[in-house]
């Protein structure tokens, strides 16, 4: 028996917890069923949803006999987070109190679900994820492009959504509770490949706890869908729109943070050096030797500017809810 296995009223209950799993599946006829029998049997409820795959994903989840199964189609593609949202909605109708989302190809091990799930039952966080990347063996197997590239996509992350101590934003393996979901208005969550990393700016805005969890990668016979000309695109307005919308809720609307304050002026006085350096240096192309009264107008505002910017970045370090 798994640990934190228990039965209650018919149910298997880990650590008196009703656990769901939510597949999101395109276009995964071939993986989808593997994928489903691979889920433990602590597990209380197993939702597929096929996101308008054009092959025959749904007929495949429904092949599968078990009885925790709910398999949903969805009548237009709506993206994975469309499709996970989607599930997280059915699972929290049918009384589950932590989702686990599970890929519907098979390529993240079930059998580090009960790690995804104990610091939620027993930590007391409202959301964790996998982390690949918590040593050199761990990266063993994993495309060289896909490590550099989520070692841009991290740091962006960190700064965007506020939780400063997540590494590898793009792992779907994921585990969060209702409480933590009630909070985050899903008609504002993105709905793309950039699903992962809005909703954890919504979950940092409601201030609730996350955490990563050492997980290894698992890289089998998938194959990914993402384009990266209009990935990259995407996630970088996603991180600029994550960004002030947190500025504009956690520290101006809900309450005038002193890490706004120390933002904006120092984004202003950086604005005014730069303005006032560039003049200067056009000037002196020209022949007009600066005068010390302007370089000092212009280099006095750029380091106010930029040491109340760091201070900003410090504080919002601190706030960080983990």
């Amino acid at each position: 028996m798994p640990a934190g296995k228990e039965t209650r009223e018919g149910f298997g209950m880990y650590q008196e917890r009703r656990i769901a799993v939510v597949i999101p599946a395109y276009n995964e006829e071939l993986l989808v069923g593997e994928t489903v029998k691979g889920i433990p049997d602590f597990v209380d409820i197993i939702i597929v949803v096929d996101d308008c795959s054009k092959d025959d994903t749904f007929g495949a989840a429904q092949s599968v006999a078990d009885d925790r199964l709910v398999v949903k189609r969805l009548e237009q593609n709506q993206g994975v987070g469309g499709a996970i949202l989607t599930g997280h909605t059915l699972a929290m109708d049918r009384g589950a109190d932590v989702m686990v989302v599970m890929a519907g190809d098979n390529q993240m091990d079930p059998a580090y679900l009960p790690q995804l799930l104990d610091p939620i039952v027993a930590g007391g966080y409202g959301f964790a994820k996998g982390n690949r990347f918590y040593s050199l063996a761990s990266l063993e197997g994993m495309p060289r492009h896909r490590v550099y590239g989520n070692m841009g996509l991290t740091f962006l992350n960190k700064a965007a959504t506020g939780y400063w101590h997540l590494v590898d934003p793009q792992n779907g393996y994921t585990a969060v509770t209702s409480e933590a979901l009630q909070q985050v208005p899903f008609d504002k969550v993105a709905k793309r490949y950039d699903f992962e990393n809005d909703l954890l700016l919504w979950l940092n805005i409601a201030d609730v706890r996350a955490t990563d969890v050492n997980i290894p990668a698992r890289y089998g016979a998938e194959t990914s869908t993402i384009s990266l000309t209009t990935f990259v695109p995407r996630l970088i307005r996603t991180f600029t729109r994550a960004f002030w919308r947190r500025m504009w809720y956690k520290y101006m609307l809900w309450s005038f943070s002193p890490i706004a304050l120390l933002f904006l002026l120092g984004l202003l006085l950086l604005a005014i050096g730069t303005i006032i350096g560039l003049w200067v240096t056009w000037q002196a192309f020209g022949g007009n030797s600066p005068t010390a009264g302007t370089t000092v107008l212009s280099v006095v505002p750029f380091f106010c500017g930029f040491v109340l910017l760091v201070q900003s970045l410090v504080l919002d370090i601190q706030a960080t809810p983990d």
